[in-house]
């Protein structure tokens, strides 16, 4: 990609997930495939509305650049839905060239057209200062927790 190069973001449709999730696998996973029924839960979640799946790619529009899971869910509290990114990955090589910006940027659109006035993210370290620079802003007095449970 150089400067001024157009990057095509989209919905992917329940059928078009292998590209991402492979590029989710190899950036997430160490390159270790989800299993097969993991695969069908993505699918059937994107067909529910319950996830959107958006990609990123270069100018030919064939080239996967990145990569974002958004997910909806219903707070009580709130009496709204709201919306979490579960995971956002750019390939090394696109980055710093506006694909994360744009992946957000849709992120936002999609958002607005659900009637969704709040996302959030999980992060570490390395990566808040990009969602800061995009607006998103920490949760004062909001620490994650987290269990697991043997299945």
């Amino acid at each position: 990609m150089t400067p001024g190069s157009r990057i095509e973001v989209r919905l992917a449709n329940p059928d078009e997930l292998a590209g991402p999730l492979s590029l989710l696998e190899e950036s997430l996973r160490e390159g270790e495939p989800v299993p097969p029924p993991v695969a069908d839960q993505l699918a059937r979640a994107v067909e529910r509305g319950d996830l959107d799946v958006i990609t990123a790619r270069g100018k030919s529009g064939v080239e996967l650049l990145g990569v974002v899971v958004l997910a909806f869910r219903f707070n009580v509290s709130a009496g709204a839905l709201f919306a979490g990114i579960e995971d956002l990955y750019v390939r090394p090589d696109a980055r710093r060239r506006g694909v994360g910006r744009a992946l957000l940027e849709a992120v936002g659109e999609r958002c607005r057209a659900r009637g969704v006035s709040y996302v959030e993210v999980q992060t570490d370290d390395e990566a808040a200062p990009f969602y800061s620079a995009l607006g998103y802003e920490p949760e004062p007095g909001v620490r994650v927790l987290s269990r697991s449970y043997a299945l």
